[in-house]
This record gives structure tokens, sequence and C-alpha cells, in this order.
């Protein structure tokens, strides 16, 4: 793998030379940084840049990468705020016994690294697709929480760039990697329930605000940056905290993309519809009509699949929260239990207690997201969540926002990636960007 990643560095350095020029950073060797305590030396280690270090990227995702240590390291850590970015500095300093975690408040430097060979991706949603395209440009291999874009037209163009420069890529939804959420898919994928016919889902939804008064800007804030490529808009501080930018139109969809993906993906891979969407969807919800947050506070979306399955997805004041996958045999329910634990129902509830055979449908079982990211960047295989795995289960989020914004039935061709005879709702599948923010 060493002579390999040699290889592929020197190839990639001239490319991100031509976006970010050649910087000189200082570095400090370490006996583990040699080989030593049963870690792998660096020519055989995974290098990572870290881009958004707020309470998700510095509180779950990042501890999660450094405690995969024995072969891979950040190197790099960007954030616009000052004060997170030099915690995690001092965080991956800390964890590693050494010096030389490198700090920056733009990506284009970070990514401009020849020595990176991949990046996680935990910027607010607004940021996602473009971090993540010019991570995937310059020759990055790219971890992305979710959701995606603010838009389908976003998701499509980062899945090209994905599959034109031949990255590994991994979307950041957790279900996946918990046993009881894959048994449930395997359960339904093999028949356990008889025929699928109904998948139920229900998600928490957006909260609603008060509006808050301009603040000046704090010298730790590069405000601009945060905005990037969204509509400006004057500072308040509740407008940079994810406890209200995720409810923003400006900045994401709501938690029906926010929250809602990990059980819209979950859903999905249990169906067998990564490579597919619905054809016919129609919603209701409730929006706001004043204060900062703007998102669905609560909605009603009924969706069907090619093979006729229905989906219902709702906010948890109908659906129960998780997935549930009814057959004409029996159901069985899947979802989150504690700190990223899962929990599962079934009925009869022998269900539970059936045994895949060896011949049966087995989906990956990984350890962690992160792991099985690391695992193939090595290898060069493919994600237990791929890049059209991420663009289908987030297109649902959407359709399911356009639906209920225009209030009537809509029809979507899954091939082609369009609403069927429908102008208005086709302008829906983009958004503009701030000047010069472009993809």
């Amino acid at each position: 793998m060493g002579k390999n990643r040699l290889s592929r560095r020197g190839f990639f350095k001239r490319t991100a030379s031509a976006i970010a020029g050649t910087v000189t950073f200082p570095y400090i060797v370490s006996s583990s940084a040699l080989g030593a305590d049963g870690k792998a030396a660096p020519s055989n280690r995974i290098t990572l840049g870290f881009i958004g270090i707020g309470n998700h990227g510095g509180g779950v995702d990042m501890p999660n990468f450094l405690g995969n240590d024995e072969d891979s390291q950040i190197i790099a850590v960007c954030d616009v705020n000052q004060n997170n970015r030099k915690a995690a500095q001092e965080k991956v300093d800390n964890w590693y016994k050494q010096k030389g975690c490198a700090g920056y408040n733009d990506i284009r430097e970070l990514i401009g690294r020849a020595d990176i060979d991949a990046v996680a991706i935990v910027s607010p949603d607004h940021w996602h697709v473009l971090h993540a395209v010019w991570a995937a440009r310059a020759g990055k291999d790219v971890y992305l929480e979710k959701p995606m874009g603010l838009s389908i037209e976003q998701d499509k163009i980062l899945r090209d760039t994905i599959k034109r420069y031949d990255r590994v890529f991994q979307f950041g939804p957790e279900q996946r990697q918990l046993r009881d959420c894959r048994f449930a898919c395997e359960l339904v994928r093999n028949g356990r329930i008889g025929k699928l016919h109904t998948i139920k889902v229900g998600s928490p939804a957006s909260i609603s605000s008060p509006n808050y008064p301009p603040m000046p800007v704090p010298d730790w804030l590069d405000y601009e940056m945060w905005l990037g490529p969204a509509p400006w808009a004057p500072y308040t501080a509740n407008r940079v905290k994810s406890s209200h930018w995720f409810h923003i139109s400006d900045y994401a969809i709501g938690y029906i993309a926010g929250w809602g993906i990990h059980h819209i993906d979950l859903a999905h891979w249990g169906a067998g519809f990564d490579q597919t969407g619905p054809v016919e969807i129609e919603g209701t919800g409730v929006y706001p009509q004043d204060g900062l947050c703007d998102c669905a506070t609560s909605w009603d979306v009924n969706l069907t699949y090619p093979n006729g399955v229905k989906m219902s997805y709702t906010s948890i004041d109908k659906n129960k929260i998780g997935v549930r996958f009814e057959g004409d045999e029996g159901w069985v329910h899947a979802h989150f239990s504690g700190s990223f634990g899962s929990a599962l129902e079934g009925h009869p509830k022998s269900i539970l207690k059936s045994v895949i055979a060896p011949d049966e449908v087995h989906l990956p079982a990984v350890k962690s997201l992160e792991r099985n990211f690391l695992d193939c960047v090595k290898t060069r295989q493919q994600t237990v969540c791929p890049i059209e795995a991420a663009v289908r289960s987030d297109t649902v989020c959407h359709l399911s926002d356009i639906a209920m914004r225009l209030g009537r039935k809509l029809r979507w061709d899954p091939v082609k990636e369009q609403f069927v005879n429908d102008d208005q709702a086709n302008r829906m599948l983009c958004r503009a960007m701030r000047s010069p923010w472009s993809l």
C-alpha cells in the first residue's frame, strides 16, 4: 500500500497545487509516527484533514476517527470558528502526543496539501457539496456527514464528481453500522415479513423560533466565510448555532433531511432502493410564518415506488420514530436507542429469532462508518453507504419538501431524476449560490 499511496500523492500534488499553491508546513516526528507501539509507519498511514469541528464534528466524528489511529492520523483541521479550530488542534496533538496538527480557516488551503489522503466533512449543510466537490477534485477521498446538499442538482453534481475522479465516498447516516438495523433490513430482504408493501418512517421535526436582533460579529468568527454560498444576512448568535441553522432554509431544509435522512437511508437499504426512487410524492407540511427558523415543523408525506411499495414519511406526531417495514406476513421496526445504539421490534416475535442462512442476502457488517471508510480508502472498495445510495436517500428528503411546498401530487422519474411534465417543480431542483461561489 505504501508504494501505491506515494505514487497517488505524487499525482495529486500537481492537482492540489493548482488549487491552493505550495505551502510549507512544520512537522514534528514522534516514535509512534515511525511505527512504534504497533501503529503503522507514515508510508502506510492514511492522513486525514478534518473540516468542520462544531458539536457533531468535534464531539462525535473526530473522536471516532481518532480512535482509529492504528493506521490513520488527522494532520490538519479547518473551521471558520477560531475557538473550535484551536480546541481541535489541541485535542489532536494531545491524542497523538505530538505537536503538528495544522489549522486552517479556508478549506482550500487544507485540500491544497498533497500529503492529505482523505477528508471528513462536517461543515454546515449549505457548504457540504462545495466542500466535497473541491476535495474530490483535489484527489481526496471523502467522508461526508448527512444530509448531502441543499438541492437535488447539488447531489447529482457531487455524485458525478466522485465518479469522475474515482474517489472513495462514505455517507454518514449512522444506522448502517448498527447490528439491529442491519438485521431488520436482512429480515425484509429475505422475506421474513412476506411481501413488503408499506414502509412507515418517523422523524423529529424542525423547530420554530423568534427573530433575534443583529449583533456585532465576534472576532473569533469569519462570518463571511461561514455564510459562503448562502444569501447574506445580518449576524446574530443563533444563526450560526446548529440548534438553529439546521432549521433555517438558507442553510438546510430542516430535520426532514437533517434527522430524517437516518431513517430514509435505512428504509432504502431494507427495501433495496439504493439505486432508485419514488414515482409519486404527495404531502402536507406546516412551516413557521415568522421567526429565524422557517423549515417544516410537521409533515405527512406519502411516496410510491416503482414496485408498488408505499412509504409514509411523517414527523413523529404520526409515525413512530424509526423505520417500520410491513409485509403480508408480519412487520419489523428498527430505530436509534440511546447513544447511537439501536432497538428492534417485530411481529410475530419469532421473526426476531430468525437466522439468516449462508445462501441468503447478507448486508455488509461494519464496526463503524469511520472504520469502514478507512478500510475502503486502503482497498479502493465501495463503502457501506456509497455515493449512489446517498443521493437516492437524500433525494427523497428534497422531494418530500418540494411536494409539501407545492401542495399537490408530483410524479417523479427516478431514471431521468426529474419531475414528469412539471416545469414549476423542476425549477425547484436547483438552488442559486451567492457570488463568487459556484459549482
